[in-house]
């Protein structure tokens, strides 16, 4: 586990079961980051699988908690549910040893629909737990303009669902915020009652530089939505939220990730 910074610093520690993710979204700020910035391949077509992790994480907890509250975010630079996950079960391992060992609060980040496979250990955390759920419009023909390989909007949706049915604490991530249409509000209200609003500007942790040097905003002058990219965007989708939602409901940007 690394130590919480920047953008996280409201977290003791930010844990990352994958180095690299095969979800490969264009606007991912990771892709400014050394740890890609050095590698002589694609986002997107590596992953290094950080094995034997799970009984490091159980000593971590162990030793951090002598110092204060131990907080973490999975994950701060990959997907804990991607792909990958079916096969090697790293984040499994990891939600299992912290039933043994639970940190003060974990915030687990993904944006698929395999986090439910987890329901089990998710439940013993309880309210230590928060599953907070990426779904950044509700077009999917947005999500396959902006992340194709990412997983399909109404799978997220109907997994979100499930979660808070188990009674597991989850929100929504409108993050990076995308063009999506006024009833996306409407179509969360039975799904859950917590929602994070964040766009490329504030999220990145840098302030919209790593995004900017993506060129991100060509990928929406491609389909005339430049209207979207725009500081003052955010604002007039909060207060679309805001006809449905309460403002306890409704958290921006960093807020809304802190424990």
């Amino acid at each position: 586990m690394n130590k919480g910074s920047g953008f996280l610093t409201g977290y003791s520690h930010t844990l990352n079961p994958y180095t690299g993710c095969s979800f490969a979204c264009s606007y991912c700020y990771v892709r400014e980051m050394p740890v890609q910035r050095f590698r002589n391949k694609d986002w997107g077509t590596w992953i290094d699988i950080k094995t034997d992790i799970a009984m490091r994480v159980k000593k971590e907890i162990q030793n951090g908690r002598k110092r204060g509250p131990v907080t973490i975010f999975m994950a701060s630079s990959t997907d804990p549910y991607q792909p990958i996950e079916h096969r090697e079960r790293i984040t499994r391992s990891i939600l299992e040893v912290m039933v043994e060992e639970p940190p003060d609060f974990l915030l687990v980040q993904t944006r698929s629909a395999l986090v439910t496979r987890d329901i089990d250990l998710l439940k013993k955390l309880g309210n230590r737990v928060r599953v907070s759920m990426t779904i950044e419009t509700d077009r999917d023909e947005i999500r396959r303009h902006f992340a194709p390989q990412a997983p399909p909007i109404q799978g997220r949706i109907k997994a979100l669902k499930r979660l808070s049915e188990e009674g597991i604490p989850t929100q929504v991530a409108v993050a990076p915020l995308l063009p999506s249409s006024r009833s996306f509000p409407e179509q969360l209200l039975d799904v859950v009652d917590r929602v994070c609003i964040d766009d490329f500007f504030m999220g990145d942790g840098s302030g919209g530089k790593r995004t900017e040097r993506l060129n991100i905003q060509n990928l929406f002058f491609d389909i005339q939505m430049e209207r979207w990219y725009q500081k003052d965007t955010i604002d007039k989708v909060y207060n679309r939220f805001l006809q449905h939602f309460s403002k306890e409901q409704l958290y921006l940007s960093q807020d809304g990730f802190l424990p």
